[in-house]
């Protein structure tokens, strides 16, 4: 036997007949300093503060790498 139960109710409804929280408040608070940090951060999506960062980023990995390979260098050298 198959039975099938349909409920019309809105989601404040629902959430009251099954005891949830209302978290309206909480929710609202979270997206304001989400877009409070977003508009702080926007700057940050210009293309030239984008390319300025990712090339401080290229040249400092470059640079570390440099340092690896020449600690390998040493490291691998017959000692005297």
């Amino acid at each position: 036997m198959k039975m099938t139960v349909e409920v019309d109710c809105t989601p404040e409804e629902a959430r009251r007949f099954l005891g949830l929280p209302d978290v309206t408040p909480l929710n609202e608070h979270l997206v304001s300093e989400m877009q409070k940090r977003i508009d702080a951060n926007i700057q940050l999506l210009s293309p030239e503060e984008f390319l300025r960062n990712w090339m401080t980023m290229g040249t400092n990995a470059q640079e570390q790498f440099r340092k690896m390979m020449e600690m390998g260098l040493s490291a691998a050298r017959p000692k005297e």
